[in-house]
């Protein structure tokens, strides 16, 4: 059976040739007006068809032209053929993965920054063939591929994915078939990195809430910036590493790759000083209008962070996030008795049933979901909507591209207890650029995201020119072919 696209094109071709000589009829008349005779021409040369028309004012005949235009397809007859990516050099590397159809249209997921787009492809062999739409159905056949952090990327990409695809078959926005929203626009939360002066700092600031209009900050606030002053750390030269205590990179055994009870670094009363003081500066430049929220602290312990929470507790803070690892449950509990200000945890965390235990005995006030790891749209609603039956209030993690950007959009428009949405890359001219709205509005206006309400799926395209020119340097393939990944090879049942 021939796909309706198909239907469409063939009978279009047909209108279109019979149109064509319609219209060069027209022109060639000597009764035709010089300003009919251009308008036609440039209609002719703008692919308007106008046969049958020619009586109709110019927005009249272009009102017509395009109301049968069929924007949406069979979503019954919808069938995966292929998978790809391009690796983005947003975040240092993330993948965007484009999930192709037999009816030509297709939709757009993100593999999480800095993981590998390996963990989408090796679920194309068990995606292949299947209907788009049933996108819970889906989800639960690749859903045990996924884990914690970045292991769940490649789940959450193909999850994001279907929703566009899904949104683009029916003719509507991601966020209506999650249910319908509760706001038109959603409020971001700028990620302010660590500046090396007061007046960096204030520089980075100022762009934010003043040349941005953003009104909600994220800061860090790290012990590496107590590390060249004396006396604000105990068992630091331990871990140093080219007189570094750095967080992210190094070997197994490392400062890095240790989590924060095993470090027994500690926090003397003058570090807890230098520390409050960064903060004390902050507050002093922004007011308490705007929510000021603080991150990457380092490696300590449940002592050390109740300790570094009483010293800012003055500050109002809107959260402290990730003071620990987040699966240590009983801690989160004691840390968040002993302090007054709003703890935060979640962007690792990979489906609802995990986010469950903080959740169910209030170890955490707000939960912190990143999109490209808790599941996807719907997991992520679902894991809202929980929170919010038991009083907990969610904010969202991002720190890729417009991709998953926009997917936290619709997913934070169909939630209530929605707070703020993290926007991480600021300072990065060309990251808005790499994808257009396909709607009446843009992206961002004033800190805020304008949610999609005239365009469907994820409401985005991408810009090809301005991804190829941010592709990753280690992988500069464009959606190239990947029939390596077509074969399924393994039997996944979880059960007997």
């Amino acid at each position: 059976m021939k796909s309706i696209i198909q239907q469409i094109a063939d009978k279009n071709r047909k209108q279109e040739r019979a149109e064509s000589e319609a219209i060069k009829a027209e022109i060639a008349n000597p009764a035709t007006s010089n300003g009919r005779r251009n308008f036609l021409k440039k209609a002719a040369l703008g692919g308007i068809a106008l046969g049958g028309l020619m009586n109709l004012s110019i927005e009249d005949t272009i009102a017509q032209t395009t109301s049968k235009v069929q924007r949406s397809s069979s979503p019954s007859e919808l069938k995966i053929t292929d998978m790809r990516y391009a690796l983005t050099g947003a975040m240092g590397g993330t993948a965007i993965i484009r999930i192709d159809t037999n009816q030509g249209i297709y939709g757009l997921g993100e593999v999480r920054d800095a993981a590998d787009p390996r963990y989408a492809l090796m679920l194309k062999s068990r995606i292949l063939g299947l209907n788009p739409c049933n996108v819970e159905m889906i989800f639960k056949i690749i859903k045990q591929f996924g884990g914690e952090s970045r292991q769940a990327g490649g789940v959450c990409a193909v999850e994001m994915a279907l929703w566009d695809l899904c949104g683009k078959a029916y003719g509507v926005p991601a966020w209506q078939l999650l249910g319908g929203r509760y706001r038109d626009k959603i409020r971001l939360y700028a990620d302010t990195p660590e500046a090396e002066t007061p007046e960096e700092q204030k520089k980075l600031i100022k762009y934010r809430t003043e040349d941005q209009g953003y009104t909600w900050l994220k800061m860090d606030l790290s012990i590496g910036e107590l590390v060249n002053i004396p006396g604000t750390l105990v068992n630091q030269k331990f871990w140093q590493d080219n007189g570094t205590i750095g967080q992210w990179d190094g070997k197994y055994i490392s400062y890095a790759n240790t989590k924060h009870p095993f470090t027994q670094i500690q926090i003397t009363d003058k570090g807890l000083d230098e520390l409050a003081k960064i903060v004390d500066n902050v507050r002093n430049m922004v007011g308490y209008e705007i929510p000021l929220s603080t991150d990457h602290y380092g490696h300590f312990d449940l002592n050390n962070g109740i300790r570094l929470g009483k010293a800012l507790e003055k500050y109002r803070l809107a959260w402290m996030e990730d003071i620990i690892s987040w699966e240590l449950t009983d801690q989160w509990k004691t840390m968040s008795d002993a302090l007054e200000t709003p703890l935060l945890t979640g962007e690792d965390i990979y489906l609802l049933k995990n986010f469950k235990p903080l959740i169910d005995i209030h170890a955490v006030d707000i939960i912190h979901p990143d999109l490209a790891t808790s599941g996807g749209l719907l997991e992520t609603k679902r894991i809202g909507d929980y929170a919010e039956e038991m009083g907990v209030a969610m904010a969202i993690h991002q720190a890729g591209t417009p991709v998953s950007f926009m997917a936290d959009v619709h997913c934070c428009a169909a939630t209530q207890n929605f707070l703020a949405c993290e926007h991480h890359n600021i300072d990065v001219p060309w990251w808005e650029s790499l994808v257009r709205m396909t709607g009446s509005q843009p992206m961002i206006t004033k800190g805020f995201a304008n949610v999609p309400l005239d365009s469907p799926g994820l409401g985005i395209e991408l810009n090809e020119d301005v991804v190829k020119q941010h592709l990753n340097p280690n992988d500069k393939g464009f959606f190239a072919p990947t029939p390596e990944w077509n074969e399924k090879r393994s039997h996944d049942r979880v059960w007997s």
